[in-house]
């Protein structure tokens, strides 16, 4: 799924799907969920919040956006202006991953993703 950005003074009334807007002056970026269910996800600027990549034609965030108090639970990362999407977690699989540091060890940090039938363990393998 590929998404549009705007560079905006102030965050629009109406946030169209598919677009995401950017307004450096309130160090916030806002879209709207992409998974379609239609809720306003607002992700704010700052060195312990998102960071946002611009290379001169498209965006990226980081770290991933987890909507986790949506009904829809989505989560993804916005690469490039493409949303790649995370594989979804069960409750019993974040409980059962907080219990295994020690047989995950450096791989505990890393995430997986899911695209195109094929699991890659980061969002930059996804993208390439």
């Amino acid at each position: 799924m590929t998404i549009n950005h705007e560079f905006v003074d102030y965050i629009p009334d109406a946030i169209k799907e598919g677009t995401v807007y950017v307004c450096v002056p309130f160090a916030t970026v806002v879209h709207r969920c992409c998974c379609g269910c239609g809720n306003e996800v607002v992700t704010p600027l700052s060195p312990t919040d998102w960071k946002l990549i611009f290379d001169g034609q498209s965006i990226s965030l980081d770290p991933s956006v987890g909507n986790w108090s949506f009904p829809c639970q989505s989560h993804y990362w916005i690469r490039r202006n493409k949303v790649v999407w995370a594989r979804r977690w069960s409750l019993l699989n974040s409980i059962a991953s907080a219990d295994l540091p020690a047989t995950l060890g450096s791989k505990r940090n890393s995430e997986t993703v899911l695209t195109n039938d094929k699991e890659t363990t980061t969002a930059e393998e996804a993208t390439r």
